[in-house]
């Protein structure tokens, strides 16, 4: 079995620092032959600066009523709005956990706003220059169409994104090194891939060709597409890859795939997670293991998985929101974290009805 080098895995939790501000001030005395005159001039120049100040305040507050009191300086509260790419349990999991934690630590001074695109890329760009429109204090990007059209939506406004794999393929970055240095940080659900392939080889040790199904609008997906097939050139096994460019073609696609396979891999594709039944409906009968990116494809319809969970991504997000909202942490600097803790798990229903027995380390899900 081959050996590879691992994942630097970036802390999740954000250090919450306070700050404190000093000032300082001087005064002066004027001579004895001035002082009337000073004390006039002191007098009226309080009373203007009263006035304008009086007036300043008035038309902030207005500012801040017509603006649906996005942010006040004085009570410190934010909106953000949420950009969900698709409704399925993963990335589901993932706004719960950054919306809860959020309103545990911000309470009522957070205000949310949540938006699903229902799979649409066009109608993730509406949602997010809504959120520019009003001038939102964070966009929470969830999965990389969602973060691109959040990206190019807006270069002021703080950007964190969550369930994306890989930010230098979503950004298109060639160089990118943990820090995008632009208005963009967040979490990544990076399983560790080459683990993910090792599951391959234990679950089916006389594989000869595994097929990789993903939808070729996902760049995310043929990012990891293509690490497993590195990692498949190191074993010497052979691999096809089955690509759909959405859900229509799905059942049609994985059809033509069975007859050629030993076993499935699955990267966590959005469109796939959200149509595991199609898969399922196919790949069962032919009784070909299925290994997923992540949890809930396997359960939805899959073998087993080296899975992350998308709650603690979530929150994960959160804490690095409330870093940039309370602290003014810098989101150009701020790194990508990744998942700290993997699970091994199967379902145990598709196992039995494929006829696998799976190794005692893994835990099953019913």
């Amino acid at each position: 079995m081959k050996k590879v080098k691992k994942l630097t895995i970036v802390s999740m939790t954000a250090i919450l620092a306070a700050s404190s501000l000093a000032a300082c001030g001087s005064s002066s005395t004027p001579n004895a032959t001035t002082a009337a005159a000073a004390a006039e001039t002191t007098a009226a120049s309080e009373t203007t600066a009263s006035n304008e100040s009086t007036s300043a305040a008035k038309e902030s507050s207005q500012a801040a009523a017509e603006s649906g009191g996005a942010k006040t300086a004085g009570d410190k509260k934010f909106k953000v709005g949420i950009c969900q790419l698709v409704q399925h349990n993963a990335l589901d999991a993932a706004t719960k956990g950054f919306e809860e934690t959020l309103k545990k630590e911000l309470g009522d001074n957070v205000t949310i706003d949540l938006q699903n695109a229902q799979g649409d890329s066009a109608t993730c760009a509406t949602i997010v220059n809504g959120f520019v429109s009003n001038e939102y204090d964070l966009i929470m990007a969830n999965a990389t169409p969602a973060l691109q059209a959040a990206v190019s939506a807006t270069t002021d406004i703080p950007i964190l994104g969550t369930s994306v794999t890989d930010y230098g393929t979503a950004l298109n970055m060639s160089n990118f090194s943990g820090t995008t240095g632009i208005n963009v940080s967040g979490t990544s659900d990076l399983a560790p891939l080459d683990q993910q392939e090792d599951m391959i080889l234990e679950l089916v040790p006389d594989v000869k060709k595994v097929g990789i199904l993903y939808c070729s609008a996902e760049a995310n997906s043929k990012f990891q597409a293509t690490q497993i097939e590195k990692y498949l050139d190191e074993d010497g096994v052979q691999y096809q890859e089955y690509t759909f460019s959405d859900s229509n073609d799905l059942q049609s696609v994985v059809t033509s795939a069975v007859g050629n396979i030993d076993a499935l891999y699955i990267p966590t594709d959005n469109t796939a997670a959200s149509n595991m039944t199609v898969v399922n409906n196919v790949t069962e009968p032919a009784k070909i293991p299925v290994i997923c990116g992540e949890e809930n494809m396997m359960k939805s319809g899959g073998l087993a998985t080296l899975s992350i969970s998308y709650y603690d991504l979530g929150a994960a997000t959160a804490k690095q929101a409330i870093d940039i909202l309370v602290n003014g942490a810098d989101v150009s600097t701020m790194e990508i974290a990744y998942a700290s803790a993997t699970t091994k798990e199967y379902n145990k229903k598709y196992a039995d009805a494929i006829g696998i027995t799976i190794p005692s380390d893994y835990t099953a899900v019913e």
